[in-house]
């Protein structure tokens, strides 16, 4: 599978998918794409089949506004039919907004406050240690997120446990929903943070590059004795160039049609992965 094409069909299904809704979270949906094509079709051990095969790697996406990446990922892998995309949000839809893992096949973990999933992230890494089934856990946090105390209690667990089957991500696009960042609370020197947690940290400077993502995991499973966190530095609302790395109004906003079909073609996404 070409890891970059994979990541141009999830990037422009995101679009479709939220552009469908008339509104909704462009900006930390879109800089998630690249990691969840190296995830969904180079890493985890999944089978969009029996999307509750015991044993499986799961994916628990913490900063759970950006589920509309998710779903796109999920239709291209095969979970659901990519028609199903444009029914977010929808009377009747599997595909909520904030993403619910009893309603829409392939989703591990139902989305709540900001921070629960990566301690339900921890908490799955040491029940599957406890089974001793061989999964790996992953989990994709925020950067607005991490200013959450919760966090850091699970990153504390986590380390003491030596969960060395969990890795997750940071998608450090430097942005949230009130502005920068680094003006509200900033997280540096973030690296050295999560380290002094007891995690091995790999920082990644281009967090749109697959290439350099799949190597980052392939390290990150070397790990025996620590979970470790892989450090994304990527661009919020990547793909739609007018608020593409922008700070103020990224977070959740709508698209025209003519701007929706120029990001469209910019991205060359095809007709999916499953087409």
């Amino acid at each position: 599978m070409d890891l970059v094409q994979a990541a141009r069909c999830i990037r422009a299904d995101t679009i479709r998918c939220i552009a469908s809704a008339g509104a909704g979270h462009y900006g930390g949906s879109l800089s998630l794409a690249e990691v969840l094509s190296v995830l969904y079709f180079k890493h985890m051990r999944v089978d969009p089949a029996h999307p509750a095969l015991e044993g499986r790697d799961r994916l628990f996406l913490s900063k759970g506004h950006a589920g509309p990446a998710l779903y796109a990922a999920l239709a291209n892998r095969g979970y659901f039919s990519r028609s199903a995309l444009l029914t977010l949000n929808q009377p009747g839809t599997n595909l909520p907004s904030h993403c619910d893992r009893k309603r829409t096949p392939g989703v591990d973990m139902t989305a709540g406050s900001l921070a629960q999933g990566f301690s339900c992230a921890v908490g799955a890494a040491l029940g599957s240690r406890l089974r001793g089934d061989g999964a790996y856990i992953y989990a994709i946090i925020g950067d607005g997120e991490s200013q959450e105390g919760q966090i850091w209690e699970a990153a504390m667990y986590a380390a003491q446990q030596k969960l060395n089957h969990l890795i997750a991500f940071l998608d450090y696009n430097g942005a949230q929903l009130d502005g920068a960042v680094d003006a509200i609370n900033s997280l540096e020197p973030v690296a050295e943070k999560w380290e002094a947690f007891g995690w091995q940290c790999i920082d990644v400077p281009d967090g749109h590059d697959t290439a350099a993502i799949d190597a980052a995991v392939e390290k990150a499973k070397e790990s025996t004795d620590r979970p470790v966190m892989i450090v994304l530095h990527t661009r919020k609302a990547k793909g739609i160039a007018k608020m593409e790395g922008k700070s103020e109004g990224s977070h959740h906003f709508a698209l025209s049609a003519e701007e929706v079909a120029r990001a469209l073609r910019e991205i060359g996404g095809g007709n999916g992965v499953d087409a």
